[in-house]
């Protein structure tokens, strides 16, 4: 099985113009993603897509592999779908199985998970879609809109990704959910078949997508399927210049 890492990074950013190159203790952001997934042990190759030549650039000069993709895509899904593309034509013959979609903006990204994504597929060919989930252990993660959450099945496909709390406990005071039921953080880090992946970009939004603001419920809404894995370990993220600010003072 042949699996390539995918960075999408683009440098028009609402929060963080720039934030690929912004400076972490001495190295670029992207530099340090590009290592992290460097170490990952299932992935054959590592690719930046970007759509800026800064970018492009800086990757280079650092040794890594970049490619310069359009400037329309709406998310990583459809940049990653282009990477494989452009890839594939440049090396003709060649084929990937899966992609994994790692966040240019988690420079402390931890290796096994990348690999803990990958094992997804490894163990079972019928996989579509893979990514991980976490405890939530912390009310205030459980009821805070911006933390997505995903409500896995008994075979760990995921039934529904929410930026609500679901279940949803009737008569159980909110204080005691946590203890009633089981709830999961979504960690946003995707494998696809590269099969699949051509076909989750040809899907236009649907309505539960657009209530609320989840790519991924796209796909479910269309009849994919999201296996998920259970994970301990959540990465930092930077997607302001506050958080930045906060990671070069305290480390």
């Amino acid at each position: 099985m042949k699996i390539l890492g995918v960075i999408p990074a683009r440098y028009a950013s609402t929060r963080f113009p720039g934030k690929p190159l912004a400076m972490i203790q001495g190295s670029t952001m992207i530099n340090r993603v590009y290592n992290q997934v460097l170490k990952a042990e299932k992935i054959d190759r590592v690719v930046v897509a970007t759509d800026d030549e800064r970018i492009f650039d800086h990757v280079k000069e650092f040794g890594g592999q970049a490619i310069m993709t359009c400037k329309g895509h709406e998310n990583g899904t459809s940049r990653c779908a282009e990477a494989v593309e452009i890839l594939e034509k440049e090396n003709p013959g060649f084929r990937f199985d899966v992609v994994i979609n790692i966040q240019g903006d988690e420079p402390f990204i931890d290796p096994f998970q990348i690999d803990k994504v990958a094992a997804i597929f490894e163990k079972n060919k019928t996989v579509q879609i893979g990514t991980l989930i976490k405890p939530i252990g912390n009310p205030k993660d459980l009821f805070n809109p911006n933390v997505v959450k995903a409500v896995p099945g008994k075979n760990r496909n995921v039934l529904y990704f929410s930026r609500q709390a679901i279940p949803f406990l009737r008569g159980v005071p909110e204080e005691k959910w946590l203890e009633r039921a089981a709830y999961y953080k979504h960690i946003g880090i995707y494998g696809y078949r590269v099969d699949i992946l051509g076909k989750l970009v040809r899907l236009h939004p649907g309505k539960l997508e657009k209530a609320e603001k989840l790519e991924q419920l796209r796909w479910l809404e269309n009849g994919y399927s999201v296996k998920a894995e259970i994970t301990d370990f959540e990465s930092i993220s930077v997607d302001t210049p506050e958080d930045l600010s906060k990671i070069n003072n305290n480390r």
